[in-house]
């Protein structure tokens, strides 16, 4: 019998040695493999692809969430000059990163970006229900430096445009769209709202939003709390948002409880900025501490906080299995 909550991961996956010593596009593909191989063996329900294609050493603080995109788009220039590099640094916005991904000089367009492309790589290589994770218009927006649109807004909007022609041609289980950046940005809630709703209207299978505090190193980026982000989040044109909530605590479960009931809840319940691999125990009991305030009915997934990039494979893998493991105890499987 399917079980009522189903197990997913968020996307990354730490990148192999191996792969990083060798990224040719065989390698690629075998480390897929791996990566989708060890959540189907710890019985995952929803697997995704760890994004290990994406990934660029010359920017580890992003583990590719930006770069990836950002570099194929057209009329964005990835040389930055000295004088731009410091017009970045003011921007309060994004202070965790050192300096722009790029600076947009003309209407954008897809370039040479193909996302569906790298959806049918990696369907290719499981037969499981998958599911396939894209950067959202807010975070990628906050990274560049706008020479034409003149307005974030406008910035947001554009990009949106462009996402959304390429996840209409990806048939994932789940297309989720990942936004690390709103969280401790409320201010910016009216604009990222109508991007990602623009995305999201695009999706042709079933729209998922992951949103977290960031994570670099096991420290959270973003500060701010979940209160501010709820009717934000009751805006989102999607199934499911997941969110994180087991490195925070539930002490904000009774706001969570207050987004609107036509939105599913993916639950953080493993903490990825933590090398302690839950017992199976406690995830159970975070599961039923939360049922108990949102309606079991309401928890679609459980889930890590974020992705796995920053860990080790020993730990990620093991937190995989703890993942299932503490469902299967909850439902008393």
């Amino acid at each position: 019998m399917e079980p009522q909550i189903q197990t997913t991961v968020v996307g990354s996956y730490p990148v192999p040695d191996w792969l990083a010593a060798y990224p040719s596009e065989q390698a690629v593909l075998d480390a897929t493999s791996v990566v989708f191989n060890i959540q189907e063996m710890a019985g995952i329900d929803l697997v995704a692809d760890g994004e290990l294609y994406r990934f660029d050493i010359n920017h580890p603080d992003t583990n590719g969430m930006i770069e990836y995109f950002v570099r194929a788009l057209g009329n964005v220039r990835t040389q930055v000059t000295r004088s731009e590099w410091e017009q970045f640094r003011r921007n309060a916005g994004m202070a965790f990163r050192a300096k722009p991904s790029g600076v947009v000089e003309g209407p954008l367009h897809e370039g040479t970006l193909n996302l569906p492309g790298d959806y049918l790589r990696a369907r290719a290589l499981t037969r499981s229900p998958i599911k396939f994770t894209v950067t959202g218009p807010h975070m990628l927006a906050k990274t560049l430096i706008d020479s034409h649109y003149g307005s974030p807004a406008a910035l947001a909007k554009a990009l949106a445009e462009v996402l959304a022609r390429q996840v209409s041609a990806i048939e994932a289980d789940v297309v989720q769209i990942d936004e690390a950046n709103i969280p401790g940005h409320p201010e910016d809630t009216d604009w990222a709202l109508a991007a990602l709703n623009i995305v999201l209207d695009a999706v042709r299978t079933t729209p998922a939003v992951h949103l977290c505090f960031g994570n670099y190193g096991g420290q959270t980026i973003q500060h701010g709390t979940w209160e501010k982000l709820i009717e934000f989040i009751s805006g989102l044109r999607c199934d499911h948002v997941l969110l994180e909530v087991a490195h925070r605590g539930s002490w904000e479960l009774p706001a969570l409880a207050r987004i609107h009931p036509r939105i599913g809840i993916g639950l953080g319940v493993i903490d990825i900025k933590d090398n302690v691999v839950e017992p199976p125990e406690l995830i159970a009991r975070r599961i039923e501490e939360a049922g108990q305030v949102l309606g079991i009915e309401r928890i679609k997934y459980v889930n890590p906080d974020c992705g796995f990039w920053m860990l080790k494979r020993s730990v990620a893998d093991r937190k995989i299995r703890a993942l299932v493991q503490g469902r299967d105890l909850f439902e008393g499987r």
